[in-house]
């Protein structure tokens, strides 16, 4: 067998920090393997460097790579695509926090591939485990028409001053820190530990000031609570700090007893929202005299400047956010594509573009052509939280050029932000907790909604977890879904509870309400049946909630899916009683969880 090489990269010598995590590595891996370190210490070392068993148990590990804020260079995409070919199935991943991820790498391979992406700046430092994990931000920072600041270097800064920094390397359960630039919270803000959202005040003299309003304590899981703002207004001087605080609160007060009540969400509802928000400012208050102490501007922030892309002709403004309807339509396939993947409105006359990865997933030669496009486009290109990349900085008369291609790598549907976008897990395919195959279910949702023509409809998102954990963040999507073992007619059966109207947007977070239990088989029906009720009954530019409230809320529009609750004979239909993407009768299989998300 002719093994493959890795592409020919000059690259500045290997980040010193990265060097050593990966120095580290090989060495604890042979004290591991001759029996000096034990196999639970080396499940949390393992962990920490962003390593993750999966459900094939053996040697057979998940590789998460770290991706700040979703930015990547053509090196680094190259570099994956050389990754997923020689040492995985050939794709990788996006998640929803904006990682890479990618399966079945040997566990006596991991050195070699952490070495590898190190040699492009990559790192799966502090990508799982009980850490901080990966700085979320909005993927349309610095290009979006509405943004109040750009927070990529603030992302970058927080990134930078938090890996690697030991008041976060043990902590009682995963910490996570997302930032978006304004309002509409395209980044997520309000279901993170520290959400970061920037804003504007008025001083007493009439000059505006550009800051921040944080949030704490939100968090998804199979017990959702919507983050509280910590004060109106976080001073730029003040934000990292005041992130590092709530950290500092967290590590000193989390439950290191019970990992299923650990999170900062926990601490809140032991302590009481007035008591945390006290330590956070107390701690932040005299933070100064800390070695850690990250005050000022950033010298990210100094180098780069954060001054928001302003706004261009507000008659061709893309509206952007959950619940926007997106008007598709025209006499070719590249005018869908256009109105509904491109964003524009900036004054540069720049433009953005989705190119959309179906289930987030990406194989090596899409990866390549990828690296490719970026070069020539001169483009800036990240990952989107919704599992797709969005490609900035473009000019508009270069957008049919990019079209044809995104098409020659089927990357060119007109699905980004669209209902057949559907989100998922990777679910019971490689997941230790999942109980159901979410990446079929999702597969099913979108080709059930195309057979009806309802696949390009807007203003509508799907999201699908495998379990009650929602890594797919099933709460926070207009329709979710989550994997429920079902026992029908004495035989166990691959089931999903469906909710309704989960919404984030405009410092508001509605989490999903459950509408039904359903069988995985007729979790498609359903889904298409509730779209198809939307797109007849809504009102002009009205919201999926909006409408939801006024027909009876999730039980409401429940009672019309009480036919599909139906498991048939095991004779009759045995189908009913198989998984998605499985061949033999169902079986929830649960293994030891390793803080998969």
């Amino acid at each position: 067998m002719t093994l493959l090489k890795p592409p020919q990269i000059l690259t500045q010598p290997l980040d010193p920090d990265i060097q050593a995590d990966i120095d580290k590595f090989r060495q604890v891996l042979s004290d591991h393997e001759r029996g000096a370190v034990s196999d639970d210490v080396f499940r949390v070392f393992r962990l920490t460097n962003g390593i993750y068993g999966q459900r094939q148990g053996g040697t057979n590990q998940m590789v998460r790579v770290k991706v700040p804020y979703g930015s990547m260079t053509p090196e680094q995409f190259d570099m994956i695509a050389f990754l997923v070919e020689r040492y995985s199935r050939g794709w990788g991943h996006i998640t929803t926090r904006q990682n890479l991820q990618f399966h079945y790498v040997q566990l006596d391979q991991i050195p070699d591939v952490m070495q590898h992406l190190g040699s492009v700046g990559l790192t799966t430092r502090e990508a799982c485990g009980d850490t901080v994990r990966n700085v979320q931000g909005c993927h349309l920072a610095g290009a979006c028409p509405f943004e109040n600041l750009d927070i990529t270097p603030w992302a970058e800064a927080a990134y930078r001053h938090f890996v690697r920094n030991p008041i976060g390397q043990r902590l009682p359960r995963k910490f996570k820190i997302n930032f978006s630039g304004c309002e509409t919270d395209c980044g997520q803000a309000m279901f993170n530990d520290a959400g970061v959202v920037a804003t504007t005040r008025t001083r007493d003299d009439g000059t505006v000031e550009a800051g921040f309003r944080v949030y704490i304590a939100g968090g998804l899981g199979t017990t959702p609570h919507a983050a509280l703002a910590l004060e109106e207004f976080t001073p730029k001087e003040e934000l990292l700090p005041t992130i590092e605080s709530i950290l500092r609160v967290f590590d000193q007060t989390g439950n290191r007893d019970n990992k299923l009540r650990a999170r900062m969400k926990w601490v809140v509802d032991t302590l009481g929202f007035n008591e945390t928000k006290r330590r956070i400012l107390a701690s932040r208050k005299f933070l100064l005299a800390s070695a850690s102490w990250p005050g000022g501007l950033p010298t990210e922030v100094v180098l780069d400047g954060d001054q928001p892309a302003e706004i261009g002709d507000r008659s061709v403004v893309t509206q952007i956010g959950q619940g926007i309807p997106v008007s598709i339509g025209g006499p070719s396939p590249y005018d869908r594509w256009y109105q509904a993947n491109v964003v524009r409105g900036i004054a540069s006359r720049q433009v953005s573009a989705y190119a959309w990865a179906s289930l987030g997933d990406i194989t090596a030669d899409q990866f390549r052509t990828i690296a490719d496009i970026q070069r020539e486009f001169g483009a800036d290109i990240r990952l989107t939280n919704r599992q797709n990349l969005i490609i900035r900085g473009l000019d508009e008369s270069e957008l049919p050029r990019l079209y044809q291609r995104l098409l020659a790598i089927e990357m060119a549907e007109p699905g980004a932000e669209l209902v057949r976008d559907v989100v998922a897990c990777p679910g019971a395919d490689t997941c230790n907790l999942a109980v159901t195959q979410s990446r079929g279910l999702a597969k099913a949702i979108g080709d059930a909604l195309d057979a009806e023509g309802l696949g390009e409809i807007g203003g509508l998102r799907i999201n699908i977890s495998g379990c009650p954990n929602s890594c797919g963040q099933h709460h926070a999507a207009d329709i979710g879904f989550f994997g429920a073992e079902r026992r029908a007619n004495g035989h166990s059966a691959p089931g999903y509870q469906m909710l309704l109207g989960g919404y984030i947007g405009q410092d508001q977070m509605y989490f999903g309400d459950k509408a039904l239990r359903l069988p995985a088989k007729s979790a498609a029906h359903a889904a298409v049946r509730v779209v198809r009720r939307f797109n007849d009954e809504r009102q002009a530019s009205e919201s999926f909630r909006s409408w939801l409230d006024r027909s009876g809320g999730a039980k409401g529009v429940a009672q019309g899916l009480k036919d599909l609750d139906i498991f048939p004979a095991y004779l009759d239909d045995p189908s009913f009683y198989v998984d998605y993407d499985e061949t033999g009768p169902y079986v929830a299989e649960i293994g030891e969880s390793e803080c998969a998300t």
